[in-house]
């Protein structure tokens, strides 16, 4: 290819065009799908600016249609009906667009349609002859005519000649060679000939059909598919236009298969080597050879919507410098159904010419090389080619080293199928540090596993090759590393009760607070993307709003619940972390822990089970955390007081704990707070109930069993093996009342009344007062029961419903570390909860 002047430069254009600067549209098949399409379009170019040059894709699907029908001709079968709805369906569009017949639209297409009908007989009629197949020319000569009738149709619509626009039928200027790398064009002829046809034609405004050339002889030929984008860089460049705006439909240029990763974002810009890069790896950008023109001009080129025109698109260009604020990776692709290739054996460490035996092996046996990768050991080379290739390649690479192979200086040449090719590109890589790790790190979270690993010196491109199975999943992660905030959370929450719908409540209110933060790398991102009751769920692939997402669970859409599919759904694989929020109070619920945990999702619950529950359990949820999932628990005991945080920092600055004594139920807080004898108990725990202290069936607190679950939390947060068996509980329900209904028990509560009253005289005697107590000793003896605190006992001077935690510590041996504040009801306990799903936020890099 001869060398192009930069685009401002109209030394190259036709002398007609001096001082004209044109502005070069290219729309795509999904851009001119029917009549209202075109008219779409006309409407776009008749507000863009002057001069324009305007080159057209045939209709969506045209060309398959017309590949078809000569296929189908030069096979002997039946081509006319096809032909006909073809017919009808340019026809139909042409009557819309020039239902007058100003343009003539409908005869010239009739012309157009019975030169092709003697084509494609002529094509049978060869095939019938001879049994060569038919000439690569008449074949093309097909192929292109959709674009041709294209350009004629918006034309019209346009207004046509009368209207200042002309049509140029790319058949009459552009002249193209083939070669290894696709049609190259032969500028010089095509000058020469676009020269000509404007000398013909005078109209500023021009419409070019796509797709289309001649060769060396004459001869018509195509440009390939992708062939319509090719020839807008080309004919851009013979117009000397400032632009070239692609019209598709899609925004711009993403940062991934939307397909594949739902949160792709449109890049506002990108460089040609970054699009060059993408493109070679399969994203949907622009063919390598598309771009050739472009570059070497100096051509920057706009993709855009042309169904959503208001979107400003992806500028491509050489000036498109990486700032500050940019991802280092622009874009990430992945190709599909591959194999590698590896070469190994201590014969090869230090051999010159290895690789370029194996590859000029390849080479001569057709199979194309995607990916490279070497040891410094030498030990083994490997590269990535196609699946459908890679048996070929096996056996070219055998033969060539057979001799080595049958000495044992090579082990052979082994093929695994079944493989992926994932890139990350990105002028913003190059010189930056840390940008491998970052993809890795992503990888490995999502648990993919790396095969093998390239990258080039100009640091632009990282490739790794992955399991297909893991492709897609791999994909995302990457996606989530360099594109999301580092904490973004997909969270599902089970158990809409008081404390689930005070949770939501909060949530409703922080969110908006927290995508405030201006810096993503801080930003905290919760997801709220399911909700689960006892008996169903509601899933959605959209962020759910807290304020109303309990009413999806009684819609049509909400399902039976399912465990299993819930967590699948909530572990997103576009999103880097998932959460689920057990507020069901749950055994069942509870026992999936470990399981979730292991899949490397975080756990955040106040539900007492499973920090209480069977030791097993416990030692299973603990042992799962290794593999990447946090369980928090911090509301299961006091709400939302910090006593498992402080705690937790006693021992990890290594202080020893000695003692654990406390008042962890609200509710007997306030029975034994008001408890002096002025009043029956029995009437105070009434009250208590009336007032919802107590839960709907008051044994529950009464049993000290609630209290006794979480001193088993606490102790086992200190190291030791405690379970509920091995802690002394005193009930205060009495034999008699502990399995009648609960309308009996309610009935016959004064029976409470003088067991009580026994104890409170027997108090009173010592000068005490009575408080129901949690206590842990040194020893580990753990019991729960009234106590008789002695004078100046800081739970004799709480609040009536407050928790109190005294720890008694090496530190805090004589004067005990207290914690101390409202231990119950909805909204501190969902604070509670709150705070370990922000605790968790941190871990992940939010500055929530």
């Amino acid at each position: 290819m001869d060398s192009l002047a930069p685009h401002r430069n109209t030394e190259h254009a036709s002398p007609q065009l001096a001082g004209l600067l044109y502005r070069a549209h290219k729309f795509g098949g999904s851009s001119v799908a029917d009549a209202d399409r075109y008219q779409h379009v006309a409407d776009l170019l008749q507000a863009a600016p002057e001069p324009r040059a305007v080159v057209v894709s045939a209709m969506q699907g045209v060309t398959d249609a017309l590949t078809a029908l000569a296929q189908s001709a030069a096979a002997g079968h039946d081509w006319q009906h096809a032909w006909s709805a073809l017919r009808d369906k340019h026809l139909t569009a042409a009557h819309r667009i020039d239902g007058s017949d100003r343009h003539a639209l409908a005869a010239w297409l009739d012309a157009e349609f019975s030169a092709l009908s003697a084509l494609l007989g002529r094509i049978a009629e060869d095939r019938a002859a001879t049994p060569a197949p038919p000439q690569a020319h008449d074949f093309a000569a097909v192929q292109c005519l959709g674009e041709v009738w294209s350009s004629r149709l918006l034309q019209a619509a346009l207004g046509g000649d009368a209207a200042g626009w002309a049509q140029l039928d790319a058949r009459e200027v552009l002249v193209v060679h083939p070669g290894e790398l696709g049609a190259g064009v032969d500028w010089a002829q095509s000058r020469e000939r676009f020269a000509d046809w404007r000398a013909r034609h005078p109209q500023r405004d021009v419409v070019i059909t796509g797709f289309a050339a001649r060769d060396g002889a004459g001869r018509i030929t195509t440009l390939g598919r992708n062939g319509s984008d090719y020839s807008g860089a080309i004919f851009a460049v013979l117009f000397g236009a400032e632009d070239l705006t692609i019209w598709t439909d899609v925004d711009g240029v993403l940062s991934a298969d939307p397909r594949l990763v739902p949160d792709a974002v449109c890049l506002p810009s990108m460089s040609y080597a970054e699009a060059c890069e993408l493109a070679y790896f399969g994203a949907k950008v622009l063919h390598p050879q598309t771009m050739a023109p472009a570059m070497q001009a100096g051509l920057p080129i706009l993709i855009r919507n042309s169904r959503n025109p208001a979107a400003p698109g992806t500028r491509i260009a050489h000036d498109n410098l990486p700032s500050a604020s940019d991802s280092p990776v622009k874009g990430l692709s992945v190709v599909r159904d591959m194999a590698v290739l590896e070469l190994s054996g201590a014969g090869l460490i230090g051999v010159p010419g290895t690789a370029e035996r194996m590859f000029a092996a390849l080479h001569a046996a057709g199979v194309s090389v995607t990916m490279i990768s070497q040891g410094s050991s030498e030990h083994s080379i490997c590269c990535v080619v196609t699946g459908a290739q890679a048996e070929r390649g096996r056996d070219a690479v055998r033969d060539a080293f057979a001799d080595a192979i049958a000495n044992g200086q090579v082990e052979g040449i082994d093929v695994t199928f079944d493989i992926a090719v994932l890139a990350a590109v990105g002028d913003g890589m190059v010189g930056m540090p840390g940008v491998s790790a970052q993809l890795f790190e992503g990888l490995a979270r999502a648990r993919v596993n790396i095969r093998a690993i390239a990258q080039g010196a100009s640091e632009r491109n990282i490739s790794v090759a992955v399991a297909d199975a893991d492709a897609v999943r791999g994909l995302r992660a990457a996606h989530s590393a360099f594109w999301l905030s580092p904490a973004t959370l997909s969270v599902g929450l089970i158990g809409p009760g008081n404390v689930g719908r005070a949770l939501l409540a909060q949530l409703a209110e922080a969110l908006p607070r927290f995508a405030d933060e201006s810096k993503i790398e801080h930003r905290l991102d919760l997801r709220l993307r399911a909700v689960a009751s006892s008996r169903s769920m509601f899933l959605s692939g959209a962020r759910l709003d807290p304020a109303s997402v309990v009413d999806a669970l009684a819609t049509a859409s909400a399902e039976a619940l399912d465990l299993d599919r819930f967590a699948a759904h909530v572990r997103a694989e576009h999103l880097p972390h998932a959460l689920i929020v057990d507020c069901s109070g749950s055994d069942t619920v509870a026992a999936h822990y470990p399981e979730w945990l292991a899949m490397g999702i975080h756990v955040v619950t106040p539900s007492k089970h499973a920090g209480s529950g069977e030791w097993a359990r416990y030692r299973a949820i603990r042992d799962a955390e290794k593999h990447g999932g946090l369980f928090r628990y911090e509301a299961t005991v006091g709400a939302g007081l910090p006593v498992i945080q402080t705690l937790r920092s006693l021992l990890d600055t290594g202080d020893a704990l000695t003692g654990i004594e406390g008042v962890l139920s609200g509710t007997l807080a306030w029975l034994f707070n008001r408890y002096d004898g002025s009043a029956p108990f029995s009437e105070l725990v009434a009250e208590a109930r009336a007032l919802g202290y107590t839960e709907p069936d008051p044994r529950d607190d009464l049993s000290g069993t609630d209290v006794a679950r979480k001193l088993v939390i606490l102790a086992r947060e200190a190291g030791a093996s405690l379970s509920l068996d091995d802690v002394e509980i005193e009930s205060l329900v009495p034999a008699p009342l502990c399995d009648v209904s609960r309308d009996e028990f309610l009935a016959r509560l004064h029976e409470l009344d003088a067991p009580m009253q026994a104890r409170l005289d027997a108090a009173r005697a010592q000068g005490r007062s009575l408080r129901y107590l949690a206590q842990l000793d040194a020893d580990g003896r753990a019991r729960v029961g009234l106590a008789m605190p002695e004078p100046g006992h800081a739970s004799l001077y709480s609040r009536l419903t407050d928790n109190l935690i005294q720890f008694r510590t090496r530190r805090y041996a004589d004067n005990p570390l207290v914690v101390q504040g409202p231990g119950a009801g909805a909204d501190v306990t969902a604070a509670g909860v709150f705070g370990d799903i922000l605790a968790i936020a941190r871990t992940l890099g939010a500055r929530a």
